[in-house]
């Protein structure tokens, strides 16, 4: 049963879509969008916050230290502040105590004296290690009554252990706040502390802990020490291992959500656990997909607490595994998605605690936008070919590399692999259409040693690593369909990603069946996209996937098929069940094609497999005449009417009433399905 959002809570659903793509505020604060019909650059290019600012200095929190309340608008920490970097105790508590904005880069090892000092941390600030150097020994921080919007990331806080285990005498915690709100404790190793690695008390409220290890402790995580029932906390893919008690123990929590956590007691180790996740007093808790390896007493709660329980995964376990009572919809709140239980030891052995690819400092981030090859057919650069460029990225690089394109065509297949994140490819040219990578395959063309290529394996660009971005190009698929009547299966993908946070920036994608294929690692993996200020042009399933993807504010060009006939369908979500699929937001569908030809989408269940869910949604979009009044259709033998398809808010000669064959959202249902929504607290940024 859901909770009512509050009045701050709607505003923030209203504002969200705005806040958090990082589109030019100029076209935010006009509420529309100007199309150039030469396909020129659609508005100017993003702003920065500041020059100096590292890109992961304007990350900001999920979970409820997203969520508007007490006067702050979620968790930003210092962005904005000055980047700071600090290798002694001394300059830490300078800026960490400062009353204005810092970003404070940690960039060494810190040894704090005394032993058990927690430094008195002050409103509006993100303190960050560097890579992964950036260790507290022996003490940490305390966020004190009132204290708000404070980031801690990618820190090792460790050892101020006093040699007794349960330790009544020495409160040495690695971060502790009594009171504080709108905090995001994310990607850290706390362990080996005197007391607590995280208390959270007295009514601190708002938080996020993300991404962290935890481990070799006794006391590790309390929240509460409060008569009151005020604290909301999301606790979400966290490594609990070789921990005593309190994993955490909840102790009146208005709202506390835990999912994809794991918790592990491994055989054979000196420390045994007594309990994993305890609901006490008056607590909600609504606890997902975590996986509980070893733990005794896994769940437990008082009889006045509730815990609700979905999709947790227990291993090995013994002893109290309770829940009862009803909780709350954390989606009443804020968006996210859940990883499978089964999953989360690679996936947290792999994703949590410090990373080396945030934290660099304002210095060594022009050092990382150095790091750009250059690509010139004429020889004028470092390679001839894209293909070349991306072959040149060291094997899982931690940081940015920038591949810019000089103008010309580029008649060339271009893959990007798992094992290189982190790559950006730019056009150089005054306008998109400068630069343009091209091929021809098709799905049934013959491919050298036998068979043919398919639909995935035609893509010009195939795309398989995380945190990539393309702007200012164009990518073709020119694969003539009349000259090539002989064969078959003509789709012909121009694009094909299939990874997460996928950023597409002022780019054309072009061709004709199966342009663009937004699509996942695995059906059981996240894939997000954001296609913002782009064209995408085709005709048939031409935005098609399993991705979560978003084409935001840019211009879906219908185009006529080889025979000058116009018929076809914009998009073909394959979403897996539980997942987003397509989101065209803010855009305009519109070509050179006959009137009510077009349909909207269609449900592709890829294989047949019936247990997709396809999901499109369109909203705040000018359809023009070209789409037809029922703007869906069914697929290979699969009803539309069975997945979820649906519009809102459109305008323009094709939009149409709300009917039984042209389902509209509510207002409810429209607040739960805007781009923010879709995102799940990523925030797309040029870099």
């Amino acid at each position: 049963m859901s909770e009512p959002r509050s009045k701050a809570q709607h505003r923030r659903r209203r504002n969200r879509t705005a806040l958090a793509v990082g589109v030019p505020l100029a076209l935010t604060a006009a509420g529309t969008f100007t199309y150039g019909t030469d396909l020129g650059i659609l508005g100017s290019s993003v702003q920065q916050a500041s020059a100096a600012a590292p890109a992961w200095a304007a990350d900001t929190a999920d979970g409820f230290a997203s969520v508007n309340s007490l006067g702050q608008n979620g968790t930003y920490g210092g962005r904005g502040g000055q980047v700071v970097t600090v290798t002694t105790q001394a300059e830490l508590e300078k800026y960490a105590t400062a009353t204005q904005p810092y970003v404070i880069v940690v960039a060494g090892t810190i040894a704090m004296n005394p032993v058990g000092k927690e430094i008195k941390v002050q409103s509006d600030k993100t303190i960050v290690g560097r890579g992964t150097a950036g260790h507290i020994v022996g003490g940490g921080f305390f966020l004190g009554q009132g204290v708000h919007n404070v980031i801690i990331r990618n820190l090792t806080i460790r050892d101020a252990y006093q040699g007794i285990w349960n330790d009544k005498d020495h409160d040495f915690d690695a971060i502790q706040m009594d009171g504080a709100h709108h905090v995001w404790i994310d990607h850290n190793d706390l362990r080996h502390m005197a007391d607590g690695l995280i208390d959270v008390r007295k009514d601190s409220t708002n938080v996020t802990v993300s991404w962290n290890k935890l481990s070799d402790n006794n006391k590790t995580f309390g929240i509460g020490w409060t008569e009151n029932v005020k604290t909301d906390i999301t606790i979400h893919h966290n490594w609990l291992r070789e921990t005593e008690q309190r994993n955490p123990s909840t102790d009146n929590a208005a709202h506390a959500h835990l999912y994809n956590n794991f918790l592990e007691d491994a055989p054979g180790t000196a420390i045994k656990s007594a309990y994993g996740n305890y609901s006490r007093g008056g607590t909600k808790m609504v606890l997902e997909n975590s996986l509980f390896q070893g733990v005794k007493n896994p769940v437990i709660k008082d009889s006045g607490a509730a815990v609700v329980q979905r999709g947790n995964s227990f291993s090995g376990t013994s002893g109290r595994n309770e829940s009862g009572g009803s909780a709350f919809d954390p989606k009443t709140y804020y968006p996210y998605s859940l990883d499978k239980a089964a999953d989360l030891p690679s996936i947290l052995k792999a994703g949590a605690g410090p990373r080396a690819s945030i934290g660099t400092t304002a210095a060594s981030t022009k050092a990382a936008a150095a790091t750009t090859l250059t690509v010139a057919q004429d020889g004028s650069g470092q390679y001839r070919t894209v293909q070349a460029a991306v072959n040149a990225v060291p094997a899982n690089n931690p940081s940015r590399v920038v591949i810019a394109v000089k103008p010309g065509t580029y008649r060339e297949l271009v893959k990007v692999p798992s094992n290189k994140p982190h790559v950006t490819i730019q056009g150089t040219g005054g306008s998109r259409k400068d630069t343009t990578i091209v091929f021809n395959n098709a799905s049934g063309t013959p491919k050298p040693g036998g068979g043919t290529y398919g639909t995935g394996g035609s893509a010009t660009v195939a795309v398989e690593a995380d945190d990539f971005q393309a702007r200012n190009l164009t990518i073709s698929n020119d694969f003539d369909e009349k000259a090539n009547q002989n064969i078959k299966d003509q789709q012909a993908v121009a694009l094909r990603t299939a990874a997460d946070k996928v950023f597409l920036d002022g780019i054309i994608v072009s061709g004709d069946q199966d342009t663009l294929l937004l699509d996942t690692a695995s059906k059981d993996r996240l894939g997000r996209v954001y296609v913002g200020n782009s064209y995408v042009i085709g005709n048939v399933d031409f935005i098609f996937g399993r991705a979560t993807a978003v084409v935001d504010k840019s211009v879906i060009t219908l185009k006529k098929r080889w025979n000058g006939t116009s018929a076809g369908y914009v998009t073909a979500p394959s979403t897996a069940a539980n997942r987003k699929g397509i989101l065209i937001a803010n855009s305009t569908v519109n070509g050179d094609v006959s009137a009510g030809s077009f349909y909207l989408g269609r449900p592709w269940h890829a294989g047949g497999d019936a247990s997709l869910d396809p999901q499109t949604t369109v909203r705040n979009t000018n359809l023009s005449s070209a789409v037809k009044s029922t703007p869906w259709t069914d697929m290979s033998g699969f009803s539309w009417k069975d997945d979820r398809f649906a519009e809102y808010a459109n305008y323009g000669a094709g939009a149409g009433q709300a009917s039984t064959n042209r389902p509209h959202l509510s207002d409810a249902q429209a607040a739960n399905q805007e781009v923010g929504d879709w995102l799940a607290g990523w925030t797309p940024s040029a870099s």
